[in-house]
């Protein structure tokens, strides 16, 4: 049995508390990440839309340019607070989302930026699948009023750690992303998100658990802090799930930054002791992870 996650990862979730001031959102983010790091995080996540307000009416005001790559300061101060921050740390950084704006197409996107210890920029992830859902008598959104959808999977490669999944919130639900990525190798499935109170309740220690038992590995889902004096509120309750959908850390509805340790054999217990990677039935169905996969935009 190959070795997913190749040596142990302290990893840190940060539910931060946002606001409309985009400058002070990049400030209080780098001192909440400079905290975890100081805590011996190496990997840290930050929540969906970590820059801004989460709305359709904020997608296009906070949008950045990231096309052409490294995009200047002036088109993206995100990008290059990320960049900068992820050398501070010494850490690799995933830059939960920011609202994208792509020039060229005239679109904006949902999209999660991936730094290594060194600032340099290793993966980029636009959200797949939009969050547009109508529940009577609940809530109405709809991200595609604003957002176009990105067209690709995104496996990140941490080379002295090993790969992880990236999606983003309504992502979670959709289980075909995350068996490839795992069926490919990686040890941690990682979602920012942004569920709020009607979805959180109902789905989102669900949807972790879920996908964390469907693949044997951990599971990592960071959302903002809950402010009920925002226009949408978020559900909070950033969590691990380890590979047995066992939940290792939750946090509550505030600030708060989230640690949990993964360990090897967590993974390779769980799947000696219930084999399913050695019983599937690919004679009966398809494998999805041999499929026709696109892994670039």
């Amino acid at each position: 049995m190959a070795t997913l996650l190749k040596k142990p990862l302290k990893l840190a979730l940060v539910q931060l508390a946002s606001g409309a001031d985009k400058a002070l959102n990049l400030f209080h983010a780098r001192n909440k990440v400079l905290e975890a790091a100081k805590s011996g995080a190496s990997l840290i996540v930050l929540p969906e839309c970590f820059n801004s307000p989460y709305g359709t009416q904020y997608f296009s005001k906070y949008a950045e340019t990231l096309l052409p790559s490294p995009p200047s300061k002036e088109q993206s101060p995100s990008f290059h607070a990320l960049s900068a921050l992820a050398s501070e740390a010494k850490a690799y950084i995933i830059g939960g989302s920011i609202p994208e704006f792509a020039p060229e197409s005239n679109k904006y996107y949902n999209t999660s930026l991936v730094f290594s210890p060194t600032g340099a920029l290793i993966a980029t992830h636009r959200k797949t699948h939009l969050f547009d859902i109508d529940i009577p008598g609940k809530i109405t959104f709809k991200e595609s009023e604003v957002l176009s959808a990105g067209n690709k999977i995104t496996i990140v490669d941490l080379p002295e750690y090993g790969k992880v999944g990236l999606a983003i919130c309504y992502d979670v639900r959709f289980p075909e992303s995350a068996m490839i990525a795992a069926r490919r190798g990686a040890f941690l499935l990682v979602y920012p998100g942004a569920f709020n109170l009607t979805t959180g309740p109902l789905h989102w220690s669900l949807l972790g658990r879920a996908r964390a038992v469907d693949n044997q590995v951990y599971v990592a889902l960071c959302s903002p802090a809950r402010d009920m004096n925002a226009s949408y509120h978020a559900w909070g309750h950033s969590l691990v799930a380890d590979p047995k959908a066992e939940i290792l850390k939750e946090a509550g509805e505030v600030e708060e930054i989230v640690y949990a340790d993964l360990n090897p054999k967590a993974i390779e217990e769980m799947r000696k002791g219930i084999p399913i990677y050695n019983q599937r039935r690919f004679d009966v169905y398809p494998d999805i992870s041999k499929g026709v996969i696109r892994e670039s935009e």
